[in-house]
């Protein structure tokens, strides 16, 4: 059965993953699962991740980030959805938990966090926030 929504999927595999305390997830990867995948690297939300090649599908490995047997990801959460896309302008870019936490906007500039489409000047679809 297709998934309707690979982004939400991608999400809850690395929501069950953290709760069940696993050092790794594997997901099937797409063009934004990767650039997804780049962004919580770069905010140190994982330690790592790779794509590996198969025949049918790709795969992304995912090394989920642990200090001290708590997980940096504490929640996950899908704003934009299919049934309901949820636009912002520049000047209403969210912020998650004060600051401590990302937005992930998909832009003209590409996939940016809130930080950066701020420093762009740009608005978007807000994807998902991730604290």
């Amino acid at each position: 059965m297709p998934v309707t929504d690979p982004i939400a999927d991608y999400l809850t595999c690395i929501r069950n993953a953290i709760g069940a305390k696993k050092k790794y997830v594997e997901v099937p990867s797409s063009n934004m699962k990767v650039r997804l995948s780049e962004i919580l690297k770069e905010t140190n939300f994982i330690r790592d991740f790779n794509v590996k090649e198969d025949n049918k599908q790709n795969v992304i490995r995912i090394h989920l980030s642990y200090t001290n047997g708590n997980p940096s990801i504490s929640g996950l959460k899908r704003i934009s959805r299919p049934g309901l896309r949820n636009y912002v302008s520049k000047e209403d870019i969210p912020r998650v938990l004060n600051g401590l936490g990302i937005a992930v906007l998909s832009t003209s500039k590409g996939l940016l966090t809130d930080r950066q489409a701020k420093v762009e000047a740009v608005g978007g679809e807000v994807i998902c926030h991730i604290w």
